[in-house]
């Protein structure tokens, strides 16, 4: 019987996360079948370049899983008696369950953590001991420790937590700074339950400085498609290096699994408040005592910038470190300490990382004129700022909103203190470009193009004449922050 071979020049490859390659091979004759009675065979190629690709994860999980640990978490929770909560409460007419009327229910929880030193502290997120009433960790040679809270830092979801151990291997912490789109990395935790501790998946980083994602205050976050489910909490994200580029904190999902999209904190800011919590217990952060947002293009055309840049300040809080440098509402904020501000959430954490009582150099831009401003910052409080809620009757289908004097009665409804030269949005129209710029009921009207607002009058004249089409560049102050918006009616 003859035999058919057959040749191949080259093998494309893709991989999850990863663009295809073209690995050159060499002439390799695989024959299809063998002579009757024998099994089939083929010699396999093989490539030096997968080989060596193979290894290299297989080193950074070795190198990189003996310092992830499974975190165990016992809370004692009120569970209410089924005799008071059942079918039969109704029918005796028994009052309803009160906390302590019932007995008593130990809430077990699964997370993650890294170690970070030979002398046992773990990074983790505050969410997965927050409120236990005991925790101990799981090491990967299967030693069972309880461990301690040294402290936690709610705004950005990171806790540290110690254990009495030797023989402990600590991670390397890498600079998250330095984390490039594209990058390979690989996922290690706890997923699920206990039996499939210290799991690994690779993937890649997907984007970086993910905000408003509704985690946590002080959000920066690295996105990754690398697999992280419910019990990942806590653990490690590392680079190719196997070196520590984020704590593993969250998934973006409609099924509660792995869908792709996951969020960890960067390492650079959990060293940072790891580096808090052990010296002082707790996290200071620098404070500059203003509100900010982004800039779009209307609110650039409504400050008569040639594109939008930087970010704009809202609120100036009465003798905070920004005030006493002179900042104003209204201020465009370009740079800070020589580095040019791309977003609100970007400057809000370099202001938060710098040191309470460090100086620091703003570039501004006041109306038109650039400006450098110095400004020493101080410690965040724990309540920033101070509320100060300072509101005839004009309505305009132009506007698309109702505004009001804030007289007693109106003061009353929105719980604010009576003022008659105070202008309060009163009503907005649910299909308005107000209501979809954002503007709400309870606003209360500061400015309209840039003029300020200081009488029911003097805001009539000011939209007098306004028409479909026209911009309306408005300051108003919502709680005690000030917000701009523009929109064209």
């Amino acid at each position: 019987m003859s035999k058919t071979r057959m040749k191949f020049k080259s093998l494309i490859l893709v991989s999850a996360g990863v663009a295809a390659s073209t690995f050159a091979l060499p002439n390799v004759e695989m024959p299809l079948c063998g002579k009757p009675g024998q099994a089939f065979a083929a010699e396999v190629p093989r490539s030096q370049t997968l080989a060596d690709l193979n290894q290299a994860f297989v080193r950074i999980s070795e190198s990189a899983t003996p310092s992830v640990v499974t975190i165990y978490t016992e809370t004692t929770v009120d569970r209410p008696s089924p005799f008071f909560n059942g079918p039969f409460a109704e029918f005796f007419n028994m009052p309803k369950p009160q906390a302590g009327n019932g007995t008593k229910q130990v809430r077990h929880g699964l997370g993650s953590g890294v170690i970070v030193s030979a002398d046992g502290y773990i990074l983790t997120n505050n969410h997965v001991i927050d409120g236990a009433d005991s925790i101990s960790i799981m090491t990967s040679d299967n030693r069972k420790i309880p461990a301690k809270v040294v402290g936690n830092d709610p705004r950005t979801d990171i806790a540290v937590i110690k254990v009495q151990a030797s023989g402990l291997k600590p991670i390397v912490i890498g600079d998250s700074d330095h984390l490039r789109v594209g990058e390979w990395v690989l996922a290690i935790g706890s997923p699920i339950r206990e039996n499939l501790a210290r799991t690994v998946t690779h993937g890649i980083v997907s984007a970086k400085g993910r905000a408003n994602v509704g985690l946590a205050e002080y959000e920066d976050f690295i996105q990754t498609d690398a697999a992280i489910n419910p019990g990942n909490s806590g653990g490690a994200l590392v680079n190719i290096n196997g070196e520590l580029v984020g704590i593993n904190t969250a998934i973006a999902s409609r099924t509660g699994g792995f869908e792709g999209i996951g969020f960890a904190v960067p390492s650079n800011m959990a060293n940072k408040v790891l580096t808090e919590l052990v010296k002082k217990g707790k996290v200071s952060r620098g404070y500059l005592g203003i509100t900010i947002q982004d800039i779009d293009e209307n609110l650039a055309r409504g400050l008569q910038m040639k594109s939008p840049e930087g970010v704009l300040i809202g609120t100036v809080v009465e003798k905070g470190p920004a005030a006493r440098a002179g900042l104003k509402t209204g201020d465009v904020i370009l740079e800070f300490n020589g580095r040019k501000v791309l977003s609100s959430v970007e400057l809000r954490n370099a202001i938060a990382i710098q040191a309470p009582g460090s100086s620091a150099t703003l570039l501004i831009n006041r109306d038109g004129v650039s400006k450098t401003v110095p400004v020493r910052l101080e410690e965040l409080p724990d309540k920033p700022g101070a509320a100060t809620e300072q509101t005839s009757k004009s309505e305009s289908n132009v506007l698309g909103f109702t505004a009001s004097v804030l007289d007693a009665h109106l003061a009353e409804q929105l719980h604010k203190k009576a003022d008659s030269k105070r202008i309060v949005v009163s009503a907005v129209l649910d299909s308005s470009p107000a209501y979809r710029a954002g503007l709400r009921p309870g606003d209360i009207i500061l400015s309209v193009d840039k003029k300020p607002v200081t009488s029911f009058a003097g805001f009539t004249d000011m939209i007098k004449g306004k028409k479909r089409g026209d911009m309306l560049f408005m300051l108003v102050e919502r709680g005690w922050s000030r917000i701009y918006f523009a929109f064209n009616l």
